[in-house]
């Protein structure tokens, strides 16, 4: 096993928490709310032989502290600490992966900062304003919202799961937890810390980050090879139909990796490789 540093930087209005490991070219892995640097530990692992692979818990989630009271997130400003962090661990471009609302604030990030990336995976971006039903998931954005006030997280996070396909509350609400067994020490800790973010994420990142739609234009005109990727395990899911309606959008077609919306945490070897391989193809 690779050696892990971590470390926090300091960016306006908070205190990011960032965890390097591994040797070689910056892969900078950009974390889906309300998971946290945690959910790519498998994955960073596998690829710290070939990369300097680049961790992190966003703003306000897990240890990565606001300044003050907590307010409403904006992808822009997640791209903005992602160029800071990327600005503090290298002067050379990076590979650069983004996973869910992580992918958003990853192309945002191209679209900002094309000189600090060298190729971009975006796995399955939840560009819903990208389809044809895009009226009904402003509806269903909402409606999440009013179940998480009414209700709690738990329940919000039970009708996210069904509404996206990903899967309904009488499956449970442990996602990909439930899938690696009886957990350890420190995946107890990563799922404690999952609980607490729920909050966070229902009050101030849920809403801002559905309505957004990534710059197509942007994407397209900015020179670093883009590639938009979705699980073989996804389709009829929600988060693959969004990353493949950007795809079209972008004249590209989507790029297969291992798993569902969370593969890289449930295949993490498998998934390593194929990203890799997608990578090393620039």
């Amino acid at each position: 096993m690779s050696a892990t540093k971590t470390d926090t930087l300091q960016v306006p209005g908070a205190s990011l928490y960032y965890e390097v490991r591994g040797d070689g070219p910056v892969l900078l892995l950009i974390p889906g709310a309300p998971g946290d640097a945690a959910m790519f530990g498998g994955l960073a692992e596998a690829l710290s032989d070939r990369y300097t692979v680049v961790t992190y818990d966003a703003r306000g989630l897990s240890r990565s502290t606001l300044d003050g009271p907590a307010e409403d997130q904006r992808i822009e400003v997640h791209a903005d600490d992602a160029h800071r962090l990327l600005s503090a661990v290298t002067s050379e471009p990076a590979y650069v992966f983004g996973a869910s609302g992580g992918a958003l604030v990853a192309l945002d990030l191209l679209t900002r900062h094309p000189e600090q990336v060298r190729a971009l995976v975006a796995h399955e971006p939840p560009a819903v304003g990208l389809l044809p039903d895009a009226d009904h998931w402003t509806a269903f954005t909402q409606e999440i919202s009013d179940i998480y006030a009414a209700a709690g997280w738990g329940a919000a996070m039970g009708r996210f799961g069904e509404g996206m396909g990903l899967g309904g509350p009488e499956e449970g609400d442990g996602g990909d937890w439930e899938q690696q067994g009886e957990p350890d020490p420190e995946m107890l800790a990563a799922m404690a810390r999952f609980e607490a973010n729920a909050d966070f994420f229902f009050k101030h990142v849920w809403s801002s980050f559905m309505s957004h739609t990534p710059d197509v234009e942007g994407v397209r005109s900015a020179e670093p090879r883009v590639v938009i990727a979705g699980g073989d395990a996804s389709d009829g899911q929600v988060p693959r139909k969004a990353a493949a309606a950007l795809a079209d959008r972008l004249g590209t077609g989507i790029v297969d990796v291992p798993g569902d919306h969370g593969g890289f945490t449930t295949q993490p070897d498998a998934f390593a490789e194929t990203l890799h391989k997608i990578l090393q193809n620039d």
